[in-house]
């Protein structure tokens, strides 16, 4: 007998649904300065609160509106990033607004030497890393949580 369009036996598996990791996130607090172009020429300042290879979450003083197109320009350890990105939906803070946003385009080599300035803020400084989630947030009993 032929398969009817759309029948599936039932002992064949079904694939389930594919699942991208995210990038770790890096939490940086507001101590990496960063510099937001909008495509009419306007300029702002922000400050980064996590930062990956993927993109972030900045601190604006008025939300921008969700999927324009940007330039995000910033320095952190030895890597000076300046990436075309895109703003996700924004989320009101106590002061401003926590903006996040996504790379696009972002360079091979530019991503690589990110990847290393992150790990090397989490190895040598204060900054601490976001666990995924669903991830427990236990903090290790011989580190002090940074502030």
């Amino acid at each position: 007998m032929p398969a009817a369009i759309g029948y599936f036996p039932k002992d064949m598996p079904k694939s389930a649904p594919a699942r991208t990791a995210r990038a770790p996130r890096v939490r940086l607090a507001g101590t990496v300065l960063a510099l937001v172009k909008l495509e009419n020429g306007r300029q702002l300042r922000a400050r980064l609160h996590q930062l990956s290879v993927s993109g972030g979450l900045a601190n604006v003083e008025k939300p921008l509106d969700e999927g324009i197109k940007v330039e995000v320009i910033f320095h952190v350890g030895n890597s000076t990033v300046r990436s075309k990105a895109r703003m996700m939906f924004p989320m009101w803070a106590t002061q401003g607004c926590l903006q996040p946003f996504e790379f696009e385009g972002l360079a091979e080599e530019e991503r690589q030497q990110l990847q290393a300035s992150l790990q090397n803020l989490l190895t040598n400084s204060a900054a601490t890393s976001v666990p995924p989630e669903g991830a427990a947030t236990e903090v290790p009993p011989d580190s002090s949580p940074a502030s």
